[in-house]
């Protein structure tokens, strides 16, 4: 089975876990804009970020390895999302250093 054919049966997925990373999803732009407009890094945890990015990772291969399905690219959108804080959280740290 390709990956086409993968990404349209919808009837395997479980909405339940779309539900959880649509919430998730919604909530990283929210994160992302307050860290981009404040410019205030205190509380946010790098490790507490960096187990997220693993959860993500394993979400991921988990549904390219036993259950392809378009559930996947809500992964990879939160998987990036996460990421982009990530950054910020390195790129405002350096930036106070100096």
């Amino acid at each position: 089975m390709d990956f086409i054919t993968a990404s349209l049966q919808i009837k395997t997925m479980s909405f339940f876990e779309v539900g959880m990373l649509i919430c998730f999803g919604i909530s990283w732009p929210f994160m992302i804009r307050k860290t981009i407009l404040t410019k205030d890094i205190k509380g946010q945890s790098k490790r507490f970020l960096c187990i997220i990015l693993a959860g993500y990772v394993c979400g991921m291969l988990h549904k390219l390895f036993y259950n392809l399905d378009i559930v996947l690219w809500l992964y990879v959108l939160n998987f990036i999302l996460v990421l982009s804080e990530l950054l910020l959280i390195y790129f405002y740290e350096r930036k106070t250093d100096n």
